[in-house]
């Protein structure tokens, strides 16, 4: 029994040692998703992009738009930020998968249109909608972001539609 002791506590350490730094790795990356949510509700680019590896592939699932690498990425949130008012995004829930390699998101975007988008005419009625988003992890980093969000909601609210 004596001999199997040491070996014991050295399976135990390295179990223990390795649950401690998943967990950090996971509570990296939980902070990254409450960033996205934070850095979309600043409308500032460049608190935004730091988020994102350099090849990102950032996808508008709702629009079938997707947008390759941090230029483009840079591109439609200046544009986003430039159309909507007020824009605010209010996390509802998140998680990272047990193997740290993606996430989710659950949230509710609100604010104000004050200026056309592609296929969406402004109105400057306030709207408040919920999606969710998928991502994908690189070395602490999101390599691939897809948003799903409520169209018709939005629509309704903002007049477009009844």
């Amino acid at each position: 029994m004596h001999r199997r002791m040491p070996v014991l506590v050295a399976i135990l350490a390295l179990t223990v040692s390795g649950t401690a730094a998943y967990s950090a790795d996971n509570q990296a990356l939980e902070r990254v998703l409450d960033q996205w949510a934070s850095a979309w509700s600043s409308n500032d680019t460049e608190r935004l992009l730091p988020l994102f590896t350099d090849n990102v592939v950032y996808e508008d699932v709702t629009f079938g738009a997707v947008n390759q690498g941090k230029t483009a990425l840079r591109d439609f949130a200046t544009a986003t930020f430039g159309a909507f008012a007020d824009l605010k995004f209010e996390l509802k829930s998140r998680m990272v998968a047990a193997d740290g390699k993606s996430g989710a998101m659950e949230w509710v975007w609100r604010g104000r249109q004050t200026k056309d988008f592609p296929g969406l005419p402004a109105t400057n009625k306030p709207f408040e909608v919920r999606g969710a988003t998928v991502v994908v992890f690189s070395d602490g980093k999101i390599s691939h972001n897809s948003d799903y969000w409520d169209l018709a909601t939005y629509m309704k609210q903002v007049g477009l539609t009844k």
